[in-house]
Formats: structure tokens, C-alpha cells, sequence
């Protein structure tokens, strides 16, 4: 069975960080392309950020570069998203998913095997 768990989340004040991880089970990473997203209540999904295991590109959306950043530990087969200089508007919930090879463009649809979830909310 395939699972993605996410984790890392929780209140943070503007400005601050917060590290969410992506624990993969199931399946190796090896040739996959992990993808971080988020909805906040009233919005459709937004991809945010990839990283593909088969080459190391990575992927940012305009609304994070610079802020955020992806990374993978493979002996862990763990994604993670480090999160710097948040703002209220990043208050939202936040999922992993899996596709094979290369990222592309960051469409839910793409993408397979969600985690539940992880609430990030910012606020003073």
C-alpha cells in the first residue's frame, strides 16, 4: 500500500518558518517527482513546489520562490518544505503527492498517492 503522511505543521507568527516533511511508504522515490500544495478555505488547490529524483530539478510557484524551499533525504525517503518569511496568506492546508519521472506543470491531476494533509496557519 502507498501512503504519503505529511507533517510539520502548525501556528506560526508572520515571518516566521516552519519545516514540513513528506514520508513516503510503499514506494520508492527513486524516479519519482514529489509535489508540495495547498487550498486554503474558498481557493482551489495550488501547486507550490517540485522536486524531481531523477534529475534534481526543482520547481517553485511564483507565490513562494524565494520564501520556500524543497528538499529530499532519500535514505529517509522523505520529502521536506522549508518555509521562511510566512504570511497570513500561506494559512492553509498543505499535501504531498507523487508522479512518476519529471516535474511539469504542478496539476493536482498529475499527481497520486495525497497525504492527508497538514494545517499551516499564520497569524500574530
Amino acid at each position: 500500500q502507498v501512503q504519503f503522511v505529511e507533517s510539520g505543521g502548525g501556528l506560526a507568527q508572520p515571518g516566521g518558518s516552519l519545516r514540513l516533511s513528506c514520508a513516503a511508504s510503499g514506494i520508492s522515490l527513486r524516479n519519482r517527482a514529489i509535489g508540495w500544495f495547498r487550498q486554503a478555505p474558498g481557493k482551489e488547490r495550488e501547486g507550490l513546489s517540485c522536486i524531481s529524483n531523477s534529475d534534481g530539478s526543482t520547481y517553485y510557484s511564483n507565490s513562494v520562490k524565494g520564501r520556500f524551499t524543497i528538499s529530499t533525504d532519500n535514505a529517509k525517503n522523505t520529502v521536506y518544505l522549508q518555509m521562511n518569511g510566512l504570511q497570513p496568506e500561506d494559512t492553509a492546508v498543505y499535501y504531498c503527492a507523487a508522479r512518476l519521472g519529471y516535474c511539469g506543470p504542478l496539476y493536482p491531476y498529475y499527481f497520486s498517492s495525497w497525504g492527508q494533509g497538514t494545517q499551516v496557519t499564520v497569524s500574530s
